[in-house]
């Protein structure tokens, strides 16, 4: 009989720091198990798993939008076909910050999946900043996240002031079923944690938080492919009180780094993420909170860049600032 995969669900809310304690966790990795990861994202092109590809697991992404506002198909084809072709010892599920995980825990439970995974401890992380803030108390996706949450990973605290993470401990001690909490900074988290089991009577307060969003495609639909004469693509998308505006670059679409730099900087989003081919390599680019952190990464397939606001996203204006950051284009 085969042993059933063990499974985590990382939820959190924008730039909390989910794909950091990821890549963390992957860096840390037993060298005989098999890891795979499930990314979902609410931007149409997808950051993330790019940004975990050179970490030793195998990477499937479902792009545009929360896995739970379309019946649970798009989430199922996903995690079949990355269960068929990884076939890991464990697996892990990264929710859009802005996704409501209560239907992606009732598939993963389900008789179907039920000789197939086993469900491990639940995580959310969670910026102490963020706690005593009405706009994240008071946002049914924010709360139901923490609800559904065995061990809550406090995330950045670093940054946060000491009654900010003392708050976030004792509304935590009060809470039924249980939970547990972790301090961590740049979500650095001891391998000792995915050990912990989950707790099979948590229930969300607002588990059709999204029933009345717009279904999407499927499978998120990246257009046709890019080409020397088509060498970028803009892509859109409005749902969960935010929008996103997203770019593909063909993988000869060369920045000037200073240029994109100074571009990601100026920005005023909530959320921006990219991977970029500049003179030297590849760099990835992380910005929450008006901090940006800047690093190399291996090799891509192709550049990608997303931002999201809670604010409508002037296209036309950011795309020429963007292209203004452009080194070279292929010649066609």
């Amino acid at each position: 009989m085969t042993t059933p995969v063990i499974t985590h669900l990382v939820m959190g809310f924008l730039g909390t720091g989910k794909t950091t304690l990821l890549r963390h966790l992957l860096a840390n990795k037993p060298e005989q198990e098999r890891w795979a990861i499930l990314v979902n994202e609410f931007g149409e092109v997808g950051i993330d798993g790019a940004l975990l590809t050179d970490q030793g697991a195998m990477i499937k992404e479902v792009p545009g939008g929360c896995l739970c506002c379309v019946s649970g198909l798009p989430f199922q084809i996903g995690l079949n076909a990355l269960l068929h072709k990884a076939k890991p010892d464990r697996l892990f599920i990264e929710p859009s910050g802005l996704g409501h995980p209560s239907r992606i825990l009732d598939t993963l439970t389900a008789e179907h999946y039920q000789d197939v995974l086993q469900l491990g401890a639940t995580f959310c992380v969670v910026d102490p900043r963020q706690w005593t803030d009405a706009r994240y108390q008071e946002h049914d996706t924010y709360r139901d996240q923490l609800a559904l949450a065995d061990i809550i990973v406090a995330n950045k605290t670093e940054l946060c002031e000491p009654a900010q993470l003392d708050a976030l401990r004792q509304d935590i001690a009060q809470q039924q079923p249980p939970q547990q909490l972790v301090a961590v900074t740049q979500g650095q988290l001891d391998q000792q944690w995915l050990q912990q089991t989950h707790h099979a009577e948590r229930k969300a307060a607002s588990p059709q938080a999204h029933a009345g969003n717009v279904a999407r495609p499927l499978i998120a639909d990246s257009g046709p492919r890019l080409s020397r004469s088509q060498p970028w693509r803009r892509y859109s998308n409005h749902g969960q009180e935010h929008y996103s505006i997203g770019w593909r670059f063909l993988d000869e679409v060369c920045f000037d780094l200073q240029a994109v730099e100074s571009f990601c900087r100026e920005l005023k989003v909530a959320r921006l993420k990219a991977v970029l081919r500049v003179e030297d390599g590849w760099r990835a680019f992380n910005k929450v909170d008006d901090q940006l952190s800047v690093y190399r990464i291996a090799s891509q397939k192709e550049g990608r860049l997303e931002l999201i606001d809670p604010d409508p996203l002037m296209a036309h204006p950011l795309h020429k600032q963007l292209m203004q950051t452009v080194l070279s284009l292929p010649s066609s």
